[in-house]
């Protein structure tokens, strides 16, 4: 495992009890956990002073976007000695037990990022609701036309980045594009890329976090933007 991982989780109107049972999910593994509170109406409070000893909580003033959330959380682990940097969503869809065996692929050292798959094993096929099947099916097409990339999985916003590839990728996009923008450097910059599989819990509450067909269709739309105007 590398040396000294960090976890960057970013928030934005999340309910501080959903945010509290990711973090004690995750708080006893050998890593420094970083919260990126995105400029909520309501700054995060983790009401826990055991959890407040263990985890950083930095803020934006003004909502900027998942995507700026999580530069904000790389930018802080790497000033602060990180080897390795797991993208971690607030809303308790990703299972803490697959941290550990992402950071032993990047530990490998035949990657500079692993990539989280649904599609690799069919439990975690199964639990994706059809409709976001087809999407994200869609999407695996879309961008595999744009980046090169034979991906089975795409938008899967759990992602394990080694030194390489936190040197090398720089999220522009602020906001939900920053998925696409991810896979293009790392075709652009010809990073050394792996998928292993990963178990997505689709609540009530984490279904009202993810994206709609239309915000897919927007996202898409601004990156061709960037990509040919």
């Amino acid at each position: 495992m590398p040396q000294n991982p960090f976890i960057v989780i970013p928030c934005y109107r999340e309910d501080p009890a959903v945010v509290r049972h990711t973090v004690e999910g995750i708080v006893s593994g050998p890593w420094q956990i970083v919260l990126v509170d995105d400029g909520s109406p309501q700054k995060l409070v983790l009401d826990c002073p055991e959890l407040l000893q263990k985890v950083i909580i930095l803020r934006h003033p003004i909502n900027r976007g998942q995507g700026a959330a999580l530069q904000t959380g790389a930018d802080y682990a790497v000033r602060h000695g990180a080897d390795a940097v797991v993208h971690f969503d607030a809303d308790g869809q990703h299972d803490p037990a697959d941290i550990p065996r992402f950071l032993a692929a990047l530990d490998a050292g035949d990657c500079d990022i692993v990539l989280g798959s649904r599609f690799l094993r069919p439990e975690d096929l199964a639990a994706i609701p059809a409709g976001r099947r087809r999407l994200l099916r869609l999407a695996r097409f879309v961008e595999g036309c744009l980046t090169g990339l034979r991906l089975t999985d795409v938008h899967n916003g759990f992602r394990a980045l080694g030194p390489r590839a936190l040197a090398e990728i720089r999220i522009c996009e602020d906001r939900m594009a920053h998925a696409s923008e991810i896979l293009m450097q790392v075709s652009r910059k010809h990073l050394r890329w792996k998928e292993l599989p990963t178990h997505v819990v689709y609540s009530d509450y984490s279904s009202t976090k993810g994206q709609s067909a239309g915000n897919a269709f927007n996202i898409l739309w601004d990156l061709l933007l960037r990509k040919w105007l």
